[in-house]
């Protein structure tokens, strides 16, 4: 790894002494471009990363339109409920749900026991991601990152954030840059996490040192499981509770159009109609909130578990087809 890094360093300067001053060949991210000095400087002053290091990495790195265009449009069409849950919640994906719980029993129980995160949620999570490691994406991470850091001006300051991350990450792990893949946005391994979720709860989790959240699924076990017990995942409790209502105004109590944050009491909720059907507190805080299930309208009360599956992605819809595959999967076992 080293000498191809050293190989692509040499490369690099050969190219910016040449007598003319104009590089032998063109690089999206050479010194020309606006944004690489000063991320260079940044990196060596606040990392301690030779410039000449970086600068070579940032040279070999593509501008990819494939990349911003995937970004830039709009969000995916919003589908409806039943329509999105039938995306992911099919006999396959759980099936093979069922034969990686299977595969891997003994980490998974391991990482229960230890993050108190239940095996059947931390499969539902890897089976969403990427179909259970069957899908983690083909774009290099550094092209994703320096792409969406250096010429996507939404959210560059975020994406500079991940590449330094990046960097970082792969000098702790001995991993070369420039070969590792992911998603569009720089989402990484069997999980999906972006650098700074890799820096923060990823885990060695088979106890060979090396955090490999990309071909070693044990890895990515322990670190779903660290990441959801770090958010306050609580183990046994209840995730989402389904719900009736009644009269004009339980409309008014759905929170989902505040935000993800937004919460009403239970009392509050049956004082406009909404009608768990499970008991629950009357002061406990929760989400309130209805989807399009086709013929009908479901009316559903989300509890800390679920707001906890949407630290992970930002998308109610999200948390209830992960909640409902873990459902899934776990009584497909229970039934074999």
């Amino acid at each position: 790894m080293q000498a191809n890094l050293f190989r692509r360093l040499n490369l690099f300067v050969a190219a910016v002494l040449t007598s003319s001053g104009a590089p032998l060949w063109a690089s999206d991210y050479s010194a020309e471009h606006p944004a690489v000095a000063p991320f260079v400087h940044e990196m060596q002053v606040e990392h301690g990363f030779p410039a000449a290091y970086v600068s070579g990495l940032l040279a070999d790195a593509e501008r990819k339109q494939a990349i911003l265009d995937a970004i830039s449009r709009p969000a995916e069409r919003v589908r409806p409920w039943h329509e999105y849950r039938a995306i992911f919640i099919t006999d396959k994906r759980i099936a093979d749900g069922l034969e990686f719980m299977r595969t891997h029993a003994d980490a998974l129980a391991r990482a229960e026991q230890q993050y108190g995160v239940e095996a059947e949620v931390i499969t539902a999570i890897i089976g969403v991601e990427t179909s259970y490691g069957g899908n983690k994406g083909s774009h290099r991470v550094i092209d994703a990152l320096t792409t969406l850091g250096f010429d996507y001006p939404p959210r560059a300051d975020f994406f500079r954030r991940q590449l330094k991350a990046f960097l970082v990450l792969t000098r702790e792990q001995q991993m070369d840059p420039l070969t590792l893949t992911g998603s569009y946005a720089g989402a990484m391994g069997y999980p999906q996490f972006i650098p700074s979720s890799y820096q923060a709860f990823a885990v060695d989790f088979d106890g060979d040192d090396k955090v490999d959240i990309w071909n070693n699924p044990v890895d990515a076990i322990g670190s779903v499981a660290n990441y959801f017990s770090e958010h306050d995942w609580r183990s046994g409790e209840a995730v989402a509770v389904p719900a009736t209502v009644t009269g004009d105004d339980f409309a008014s109590g759905v929170t989902l159009d505040r935000g993800l944050e937004a919460r009403s009491s239970v009392g509050d909720l049956m004082a406009l109609g909404w009608q768990p059907e499970s008991e629950l507190a009357t002061n406990l805080e929760v989400m309130a909130y209805e989807f399009d299930a086709g013929d009908h309208v479901q009316h559903w009360i989300g509890l800390n578990n679920l707001y906890v599956i949407t630290r992970y992605n930002r998308s109610v819809m999200y948390a209830m087809v992960v909640h409902q595959l873990s459902q899934l999967i776990k009584e497909a076992g229970v039934n074999e």
